[in-house]
C-alpha cells in the first residue's frame, strides 16, 4: 500500500507541474475566453500562479478520492492541509526572493512553482502515511474548504481585490481584462 501511494503522490506532482505548466498559456491560446479563464492564468499575478497549482491538484483530488478513498478515509483532510500548505509557499517563495533580490527571474518564478508543487505532495504523502483516521467532521471540512478555495480562485479572477497579490506587475491590471 505504501507503494501505491508513492505511486499516487509521484504522479500528482507530475500531472500538476505539467497540467499547472499548460494552464499558464490556455486563456492566450484560447482568445482570451473567460470560460478558460476560469481554470487558467488570466495574468500574471501571484494569486494566478496558485489558481495554476490548485486547479490541477483539485482535479486529481476528484479522482483520488474514488480510487483512494477507501484506502486512505483522511485523504480530503490531508489533500486540505497540503494545498493549504503548497499555496501559501507560493507568494511566501516569491516575496521572499524578489525582495531579497529587488527583482524577478523567469527561472526562480518557475522553480517557485515546481518546489511548492514538490511541497504539497511531499506533506500529503507524510500526512496520509500517517494513517490516522480522519472523522467524518474534518473529512467535511477538508471537502468545504476545497470547494471554497475553488470558488475564490474563479471569483478572484474576475472580480479581483486590488492589492499587490492580485497584481498583475506586467501590466498593473488586476484579474481578466474582458
Amino acid at each position: 500500500m505504501q507503494r501505491r501511494l508513492f505511486f499516487w503522490e509521484l504522479a500528482g506532482f507530475l500531472f500538476t507541474g505539467a497540467v499547472g505548466t499548460l494552464l499558464h498559456f490556455v486563456y492566450d491560446w484560447s482568445g482570451e475566453n473567460p470560460a478558460a479563464g476560469v481554470f487558467s492564468a488570466v495574468n500574471e499575478s501571484t494569486w494566478e500562479h496558485m489558481k495554476l497549482l490548485f486547479v490541477p491538484v483539485f482535479l486529481l483530488s476528484v479522482v483520488q478520492v474514488g480510487v483512494l478513498g477507501r484506502d486512505y478515509p483522511h485523504l480530503l483532510w490531508s489533500r486540505t492541509l497540503s494545498v493549504l500548505a503548497g499555496l501559501a509557499l507560493i507568494p511566501v517563495l516569491f516575496y521572499t526572493y524578489t525582495g531579497i533580490l529587488g527583482f524577478h527571474v523567469v527561472w526562480a518564478d518557475i522553480a517557485v512553482f515546481y518546489l511548492a508543487d514538490a511541497g504539497l505532495f511531499a506533506l500529503d504523502g507524510w500526512l496520509l502515511r500517517r494513517g490516522r483516521r480522519g472523522t467524518l467532521w474534518r473529512q467535511v471540512a477538508g471537502l468545504a474548504v476545497l470547494w471554497g478555495l475553488m470558488f475564490c480562485f474563479v471569483w478572484c479572477t474576475f472580480r479581483p481585490p486590488h492589492i499587490a497579490l492580485w497584481r498583475d506587475p506586467v501590466t498593473g491590471e488586476y484579474g481578466s481584462t474582458r
